[in-house]
């Protein structure tokens, strides 16, 4: 292309400017995003990154991501995503595809969630799309939710996101990692909208207790707030562990639920999720309407995988074979679990769902004062992939969390070498 002499004289000014350091304007992020972190892809991943380019092979136990662990989506699934292809090329409803909500709809009832409609249903791409229209509808400046703590990150970085201040509710650990009611209690102020249940939960595996169930919906009518229940897990528990949905323990508290094809069915990368609405729906009218405009906005969800979701809920729960005794999933588990508690200084709570562990270090022991750099000195020194614990906004330096999918060898492999580096580590101050 030919320039003509101005713009020459003119490119040439700002290179000289630029070599100069003078007059750049520098292009920042927004402050919105001070305080939001998410370090299941942070600066540990991207230090994995650089080792990878380098030539060396990880093991990686930081996501839930279960494709690269031979974990596939069932083929019902696919078969039913193919074959509607040609219709899922126009826009659908906002909501979504009508036989896929009554699909959801059908399951909820069957969970004992009788108070739930069509158009109570919102498919999304995937439930942190979802997570992020609820919050982005309800908060104004300064408005409070109340969040697990550990949590998954997404939650505490979407409600900063939209103008609102996470407030962090304790888990306990010695009462296998349920909710403390009583913490809950003491962090309810005139500005608290919401308060947020993850269950089972992610990053500890635990499975609530009804009573404790029970006692976050009395705290959340008495105080009138809204109950978000992320219950992605909600097919992923072992040994009878009984999941029991949110929205069936107080039907009068207006309740959000969230369910997906990610973890159950194997599907992450469909991006496929969706939210009910349930409960005292007439005092939650013009919030409803946000939802409804913000659903809107974004035209439709992702159409194919919309056409899986009926084949999902519908067919054989084939996730009940990885749980059972004998079951991969299961069974690996146990592995982690196992090894972790024979590591001198460590100790984990057995979790009763999801795909994870928390294990817990005796920080005195190896003098751990910065857990993120816990992790990247065990990733260049045995090539493991781990997340640290504050980045599941956990209070102190002394966890980090499992992620128990790939096969029985290679996760023995991997514990074995997080048993080798602990057996001579003291973190240098």
């Amino acid at each position: 292309m030919l320039l003509c002499c101005s713009h020459i004289q003119a490119r040439q000014a700002i290179t000289c400017i630029n070599n100069k350091g003078l007059g750049m304007k520098l292009i920042s992020k927004s402050a919105k995003l001070d305080n939001v972190c998410y370090d299941i892809r942070g600066p540990v991943l991207q230090e994995a990154k650089r080792l990878e380019a380098q030539g060396f092979n990880l093991i990686k136990l930081n996501i839930g991501n279960t494709a690269p662990f031979g974990f596939f989506t069932p083929d019902g699934i696919v078969h039913d995503i193919i074959v509607n292809m040609k219709d899922a090329e126009g826009y659908g409803d906002a909501q979504g595809l009508y036989s896929a909500r009554n699909a959801i709809m059908l399951d909820l009832h069957s969970k004992g969630v009788m108070d739930v409609g069509i158009d109570d249903i919102y498919i999304g791409n995937g439930v942190s799309e979802l997570i992020t229209i609820t919050m982005q509808a309800l908060l104004n400046s300064g408005d409070e939710v109340l969040i697990p703590m550990p949590d998954y990150p997404l939650w505490t970085a979407v409600v900063t996101l939209a103008g609102g201040k996470p407030v962090h509710y304790r888990c306990d650990e010695s009462s296998d990692w349920n909710p403390d009611l009583d913490d809950i209690r003491a962090k309810v102020s005139p500005r608290t909208k919401a308060v947020v249940v993850i269950n089972p939960n992610n990053p500890t595996g635990a499975v609530y207790d009804r009573e404790i169930l029970e006692g976050v919906a009395a705290i959340a009518a008495e105080h009138q707030l809204i109950v978000y229940a992320d219950e992605i897990y909600s097919r992923i528990t072992y040994e009878g562990a009984p999941y029991i949905p949110m929205a069936s323990i107080n039907p009068d508290n207006f309740t959000v639920s969230f369910d997906g094809l990610s973890k159950a069915y194997r599907a992450p990368g469909l991006r496929s999720g969706w939210m009910s609405l349930t409960g005292n729906k007439k005092s939650a009218a013009d919030y409803i309407e946000g939802l409804n405009m913000l659903s809107n906005m974004r035209l439709c969800a992702n159409m194919p995988a919309q056409f899986g979701i009926q084949a999902a809920l519908g067919g054989y729960q084939s996730i009940k074979d990885y749980l059972l005794p004998g079951g991969r999933l299961k069974e690996q588990r146990d592995i982690a679990v196992s090894m972790a508690n024979n590591i001198p200084g460590l100790s984990v709570t057995t979790p009763k769902g999801a795909l994870y562990c928390f294990p817990k270090m005796d920080i005195k022991r190896f003098n751990i004062s910065d857990d993120e750099r816990f992790v990247i000195d065990l990733l260049r020194d045995k090539h493991l992939l781990l997340v640290h614990g504050t980045g599941f906004n956990w209070e102190a330096p002394d966890h980090f969390r499992i992620v128990f999918l790939p096969e029985r060898e290679t996760l023995k492999e991997a514990m074995t070498r997080l048993g080798d580096f602990l057996g001579g580590y003291k973190q240098q101050n």
